[in-house]
Parts: C-alpha cells; sequence; structure tokens
C-alpha cells in the first residue's frame, strides 16, 4: 500500500500528526459518495457536460477533451469543487442511466451487461430477445408430412421471435 493513499480505489489516508486532517478525510468521503452504488449519466460523452448538477458522474469516452482530457475511461464525477476523477480497477460496475443497463470493467475496458432490457447478449450480439408469448401446440394438417412442416416451422418461428435463432 502506498503511504498516502488505499491500494484499490486510490483514496487519500489520513497521517499522524497531519495537519488539517479534514480536507484529506473529506476528500476520502467526496469519492467514495460517488464510488458506492456509482451510477453515470452517459459513457458515450468525450467532453464534459456544459451545466452538471453536483453528484453527477460519467464515464468519460475516447478521445477526452477539455477538463476530461488525458482521463479516458475514468468515472468523472461533478463536486462543489470541480471534477474529480476516478481510475476503474477490475470488477467496478457502474450504472449508465441513458443506456438502461450496468457496465462492468475487465482490468482493460468497460464491458456493457450481458443482460439488458431487450434481450441477453454474448460477445455484443443479442442471443436472446425480449420475452414473447407463449409457443402453441402445433394443430392442423391432413396429410402426416404437412403436419410436421408446419409444426417444425411453427417452432422455427417461435424460435427466431424468442431471438435463439436466425433465419
Amino acid at each position: 500500500m502506498a503511504d498516502d493513499q488505499t491500494d484499490r480505489l486510490a483514496l487519500p489516508l489520513l497521517h499522524a500528526g497531519q495537519a488539517q486532517k479534514e480536507i484529506t478525510h473529506n476528500e476520502a468521503l467526496t469519492l467514495i459518495d460517488a464510488l458506492a452504488q456509482a451510477a453515470a449519466e452517459s459513457a458515450d460523452l468525450s467532453t464534459p457536460p456544459t451545466s452538471p448538477a453536483p453528484g453527477q458522474c460519467w464515464i468519460v469516452a475516447a478521445p477526452g477533451g477539455g477538463a476530461w482530457a488525458g482521463h479516458i475511461d475514468m468515472l468523472a464525477c461533478w463536486t462543489a469543487a470541480g471534477w474529480r476523477f476516478v481510475s476503474p480497477v477490475a470488477g467496478m460496475r457502474v450504472w449508465v442511466a441513458d443506456r438502461g443497463h450496468a457496465v462492468t470493467h475487465d482490468g482493460t475496458a468497460w464491458l456493457d451487461a450481458p443482460g439488458r432490457a431487450d434481450g441477453f447478449y454474448v460477445d455484443g450480439t443479442r442471443v436472446v430477445g425480449v420475452r414473447q408469448p407463449g409457443i402453441g401446440n402445433p394443430s392442423g394438417g391432413s396429410i402426416v408430412d404437412a403436419e410436421a412442416r408446419a409444426a417444425i416451422g411453427a417452432i422455427l418461428t417461435a424460435l427466431r421471435a424468442h431471438g435463439l435463432i436466425t433465419a
């Protein structure tokens, strides 16, 4: 552990005999406030918004400009004292409001959650869609071959509608 900050989130530490410990303590609380139940407005902005409200956060997108220059992929949080930046660590999870789902940092990059409102994703590809009505039993047909084809066709249609297979 470094002498002046925590190992994982780089929160400032107090020192014996330190003057004005409240400043260091308040900085740590400000960072904890941003990170506990972390939420970001967006992960797609590369420059700061013009009128952020205290407590709002963003994940800085490339190329990072203005006050966010040099802070790509960091969590940028607006406070009464200005921008605070937190470097992501592996396992960090942040709810992203404009995406409607969380992102998780894998130690290298932010990854969208696999489970989203519109389905389940694997490697960025939707493999299960939104829930559809139940699948009815096959019926009808007067010739066995026609009935089998109709039943298989209905099964394939249902699997496609559920997002489990593609055409």
